[in-house]
């Protein structure tokens, strides 16, 4: 187990409450953010926008910079290549879509979330966000069964083609669905490669190689390596569901742990994020 995993079981409060306020912070951004959008503002401009107002509040580390994808880039229309991710001058335009990703490191805590979006009235997006629920609810109750991640992956990739639906986390490298986070070193400057910070490569490559001798991978793909039951620790998760160029998301922090209590062993880390309150919201109108 690793120190972040003991600290999770062993030590619950003060390590989620770090992971959860910078996961609330990152959220409040897109909220923002997506508040400010208007007709003719480009990926570009989004992407700067979050990174502005992170950085007014205090965030100087980052696991990725800030991505925003618009129209049919949502779903990832045409990508072959790892550079086709990051910010165009696409402009945003009445009824488009558009998910905003970001990954800030605060205070030594790492998120990594998603939000999806539109620019006005698309019946077909909020169909959507909608459907996404089921994805959330499936993947909390499989990793409890300590199905192996390859399995759960395949099940999720299912559920979206019986929801009429692509999967478009497929586009990412590896295939990743989740990918581990963990407590980052602090520093008052860290440099970016390719807009991943360095500090949190590091420990994501730390990861994996330990992971490697022990038979598990800190990415949740749905390849061999990922062929194993779930690794305690913290993961961000994200599936992504895609039609005719319309794609939509959410990505946030699910807690696994070694506890044998199913309702302790795997849990969301905030239910308080835009998408659960757009369900629950849903629910009521209904």
């Amino acid at each position: 187990m690793t120190g972040l995993a003991k600290a999770v079981q062993d030590t619950n409060t003060p390590e989620l409450r770090g992971f959860r306020e910078v996961q609330r912070l990152a959220y409040a951004c897109a909220e923002a953010v997506a508040g400010q959008l208007r007709s003719g503002v480009t990926e570009r401009e989004a992407a700067r926008m979050q990174r502005v107002w992170l950085r007014e509040r205090g965030v100087r580390d980052w696991f990725h910079l800030p991505f925003a994808w618009f129209g049919d880039r949502t779903a990832f229309a045409g990508f072959k290549v790892p550079l086709q991710f990051f910010p165009t001058d696409r402009k945003l335009e009445p009824g488009m879509p558009f998910i905003l990703d970001m990954a800030p490191v605060y205070k030594g805590f790492t998120a990594d979330v998603g939000y999806a979006g539109c620019l006005g009235l698309n019946p077909l997006h909020d169909r959507l966000l909608a459907d996404l629920e089921a994805h959330r609810e499936l993947i909390l109750r499989e990793v409890r069964e300590r199905r192996s991640l390859r399995e759960i992956y395949e099940d999720v990739e299912r559920l979206m083609t019986a929801q009429g639906y692509a999967n478009r986390h497929r586009a990412y490298p590896f295939g990743v669905i989740a990918h581990k986070v963990d407590r980052v070193a602090e520093r008052r400057w860290s440099p970016q490669v390719f807009g991943f910070g360095t500090q949190a490569l590091k420990g994501l490559v730390s990861d994996a190689l330990h992971g490697h001798r022990e038979g598990w991978s800190p990415l949740w793909s749905p390849y061999r390596f990922s062929d194993h039951p779930p690794q305690s620790g913290l993961w961000a998760v994200e599936p992504h569901l895609g039609f005719r160029g319309t794609g939509a998301k959410f990505e946030e922090i699910l807690v696994v742990t070694d506890s044998k209590d199913p309702e302790q062993s795997a849990f969301w880390l905030d239910d308080d994020l835009p998408h659960v309150r757009r369900w629950a919201e849903e629910k009521v109108a209904a």
